[in-house]
């Protein structure tokens, strides 16, 4: 309870004060040590993601299983190209998001998902935060569960992740917060009623108890916006995908969970 209001407290004086303060080489900034979001559930959260039958979030890479399968007329499935039960995705996730060699930006794996559809497989494209992509995504991440976070910063994706570095580290909304001030300063501490993780994305797509679904990395991103009173950016946005490059360097080493069960 104390410190549940010494941290409400030092929110409402930071939105109070507004200062920047001095500046602080952001390279090194990653918590130590790092902790996946895992670490700050219930034992009885933690059962529920541990269980692969009980995980509600294993609906949806069931869902994905099907869809990676489905081969139309005229449009080849993806198994066509990375082996039936996806064998030749496996730890492909864990080096997400990156930079596409044709067009030079950088995706996400909802991205390159999307971006597959439209070039190898004639498809439209999948509506963000869909059900249908939500599958797919959860399907192809949980082929990685269990490798380690590796993705690349450097080369042409430095920009981007200098832009989502930015991103972390930028006071926003009506409450002046930056997202490293609650989970760099503060993380392992009360707000409210719940612990403040260190917040990777390392789980995600995650069944949320809040949301009683999966949800992706930047549904959680826009909740965080519309928390301090920001307006959200847009899903797929590239300033989303840049701090989610940004996340995945902060995370190196932690393993993927995905589908995790968050509170």
């Amino acid at each position: 309870m104390i410190r549940t209001v010494v941290v409400g407290c030092w929110l409402a004086l930071t939105a109070a004060c507004g200062e920047a303060g001095p500046a602080r080489d952001v390279s090194s900034m990653a918590p130590s040590p790092l902790k996946s979001g895992y670490e700050f559930l219930t034992p009885e959260t933690q059962a529920l993601q541990t269980d692969a039958f009980a995980n509600p979030g294993f609906l949806w890479v069931d869902r994905g299983a099907v869809l990676f399968a489905d081969a139309r007329e005229g449009s080849p499935a993806c198994a066509s190209c990375h082996e039936a039960n996806g064998e030749a995705l496996q730890g492909v996730a864990a080096h997400y998001p990156a930079v596409d060699e044709t067009s030079g930006r950088l995706l996400n794996l909802e991205g390159r998902i999307n971006t597959c559809r439209e070039r190898h497989q004639k498809r439209d494209r999948l509506d963000y935060e869909s059900d249908d992509l939500l599958a797919l995504t959860a399907y192809v991440a949980g082929l990685s569960r269990g490798a380690p976070i590796a993705a690349s910063v450097g080369g042409p994706a430095a920009k981007y992740a200098e832009r989502g570095r930015d991103y972390f580290y930028t006071r926003r909304g009506q409450f002046n917060i930056s997202c490293n001030q609650c989970h760099n300063d503060y993380w392992g501490q009360k707000l409210r009623g719940d612990t403040i993780s260190q917040g990777h994305g390392n789980g995600f797509p995650a069944y949320r108890l809040e949301w009683q679904s999966i949800g992706s990395l930047h549904r959680r991103f826009r909740d965080c916006d519309a928390g301090v009173r920001a307006e959200p950016l847009e899903y797929g946005s590239d300033t989303y995908v840049a701090l989610e490059l940004y996340l995945a360097s902060r995370a190196e080493g932690l393993l993927i969970e995905t589908p995790a069960v968050r509170r």
